[in-house]
């Protein structure tokens, strides 16, 4: 799944510059001896000086007017960086400064006497200060240190604005305590300082890093970039299901040749599938709805509704059918056993076509989802299919029999979307997937049969096949799969007189997959041709029937599922090709 860098404001909180205490006590001691000559009356005395900034700069004033020592507190400017205060020493004396001794002072004195006063006064200073006890100087050095510690630590909040410090010569006797007196810090809402409060020698604080940089995963950030005529082009990221939603499922669509009769075909399929769904949860090959299968098996069903859904961007977190997603996917892991086994309730062979669909379903939502409570759930029905694999590489309908390519595809595909959801795939068990392809492949490669050793090619193996050749890496220069790509545009285009939405099923993806003018001329046909039949009225609105298909003993939603995936396909999984 942004922090905002902290102002850095600035605070004035500045005190009287410091007086020596032994100009002090000498000028007093002078000003009594008898060869001194004789002052003029002072004027009345004062309560308060005006206000420092505003005494003028007089030579002859007995304002000490020399910078203030480095260590002293009272000319000390407190500048607020982020939430660190920083003492500047060398800054100018706040405006609320005030020095007791000098309020008796003078400001002014005349010419005549100008040099001898100021000697004089140097001379009385140093004897106060001498005269001072050295625990006395200690006890005020600790009450400023102390005083800085307690600043450097006081919360920041709302900082300080202003900070009034009184220093001055006790008038007691020497042994009593000098009193040091803070007023109380004035605090405010925000602190807005003035431009001439601002230092720009001040050193810059580091901020330590709070957040460490996240990066993605690698299979995130690897790139593919589509084009059509060499001239529209996107950026796409992985993983396969990516593009499901958002501008990029727009992209994908206007770029793959979407139309707006694909997009309200999938719409009217996926709100027959909800009218479809059980008040528990599962899907059901035989009905409600009219043209069912001639047998029940409520995961595969549950499974098919779910990829559809999922396809078109729902998760049981979002999406127009969450909640229909929600129900269908809590069936789905109610069935699982330990081993991770969902298709106890199926009938046969059907068992492991079922499990394969619910494999991808907990897959793929879990990789969109990256849900914490559906990964053990994924990651247990992907170790079901490592163990189930066959010797021979692929997948058959008991685990460890050797694999046909039909029930193969589906648990490749279920593997992809595992390691797409970043879930835990066995790298060996992957590899030997090609050593069955090898062997159930005919022509070089460029086809394939039900199983191997068989000579019978079939164009939905052959689609089966290649689509799996992709997924394992054959790049799309490959000669094998050229020719088997040539093979199925030439024997086998999308035409409703060979209705066979199985074979429509592989053969879009592949095209898909391979791009350029293959993919146009597959999808000019399929993007026109299958909205058209479509059920458009009555209780099967949305539904395909299942009458005249080759494998019409699936019942009318494995139709209507499968023919929803294939106007899906533009968003449904990213291009594996640089789709030139």
């Amino acid at each position: 799944m942004e922090n905002q860098p902290a102002k850095a404001d600035a605070v004035n909180a500045g005190g009287p510059p410091l007086v020596d205490s032994r100009q002090q006590t000498e000028a007093e001691s002078h000003a009594s001896a008898p060869s001194q000559p004789a002052l003029p009356p002072p004027p009345p005395p004062r309560a308060t000086l005006p206000s420092v900034r505003s005494i003028p700069d007089v030579p002859n004033s007995r304002l000490d007017t020399r910078p203030a020592p480095a260590t002293g507190i009272g000319s000390a400017n407190l500048r607020w960086r982020g939430e660190t205060p920083v003492i500047n020493t060398s800054a100018t004396p706040s405006v609320a400064a005030k020095h007791s001794v000098m309020a008796d002072t003078p400001l002014e004195r005349p010419d005549s006497i100008a040099g001898t006063e100021e000697e004089d006064e140097n001379e009385a200073i140093e004897n106060v200060a001498r005269s001072a006890p050295s625990w006395l100087l200690s006890l005020v050095m600790h009450l400023i240190a102390l005083l800085i510690l307690a600043l450097l630590s006081f919360p920041s909040g709302n900082g300080f604005t202003n900070l009034v410090l009184d220093f001055g010569m006790s008038e007691e006797p020497a042994e009593e305590a000098v009193e040091l007196d803070l007023s109380t810090p004035e605090f405010v809402e925000t602190i807005e300082a003035p431009e001439d409060a601002l230092d720009d020698s001040l050193m810059e604080t580091e901020i330590p890093k709070i957040f460490d940089t996240i990066e993605p995963p690698e299979e995130e950030m690897e790139k593919v970039t589509p084009l059509l005529d060499g001239a529209n082009s996107i950026e796409i990221s992985k993983p396969m299901f990516s593009g499901r939603t958002g501008a990029m499922r727009q992209a994908l669509m206007a770029m793959f040749g979407a139309t707006e009769e694909t997009k309200n075909a999938v719409k009217l399929g996926l709100a027959w599938l909800k009218r479809q769904q059980h008040r528990s949860g599962y899907w059901s090959m035989r009905g409600p709805y009219s043209s069912g299968a001639f047998s029940e098996n409520r995961p595969a069903a549950t499974a098919m509704a779910l990829l559809a859904f999922a396809g078109d961007g729902n998760t049981h977190q979002s999406g127009l059918y969450r909640m229909e997603v929600e129900k269908g996917l809590k069936y789905l892991v109610g069935q699982m056993d330990r081993g991770g086994f969902m298709a106890g309730k199926a009938r046969g062979n059907e068992r492991a076509y079922a499990q394969a669909q619910a494999t991808i379903v907990l897959c793929e939502i879990y990789g969109m989802t990256k849900d914490s409570w559906l990964r053990p759930y994924a990651q247990r029905s992907i170790d079901y299919a490592m163990k189930a694999q066959g010797r021979n590489g692929g997948w058959r309908y008991q685990p460890g029999e050797p694999g046909d390519t039909s029930v193969t595809g589906w648990y490749v595909m279920a593997i992809q979307s595992a390691l797409s959801a970043g879930l835990e795939v066995d790298d060996e068990k992957v590899r030997k997937i090609s050593n069955y392809l090898d062997d159930a492949s005919v022509y070089y490669g460029a086809a394939y049969a039900y199983q191997p050793g068989r000579a019978d090619a079939t164009p939905a193996m052959t689609a089966e096949g290649l689509l799996c050749r992709q997924y394992l890496g054959w790049p799309r220069d490959r000669a094998e799969l050229l020719d088997g790509m040539d093979m199925l545009r030439n024997d086998a285009p999308f035409e409703i007189k060979n209705h066979n939405v199985y074979y429509w099923y592989y053969a879009t993806q592949v095209f898909h997959h391979y791009g350029g003018e293959m993919w146009r001329q597959w999808n000019d046909d399929m993007k026109v041709k299958l909205p058209a039949i479509q059920i458009k009225s009555g209780a099967e609105r949305g539904s395909w029937a299942p009458q005249k298909d080759r494998w019409s003993i699936g019942g009318r939603l494995y139709t209507t599922c499968l023919s929803i995936y294939c106007l899906e396909v533009y968003y449904r999984h990213m291009p594996l090709y640089d789709n030139k």
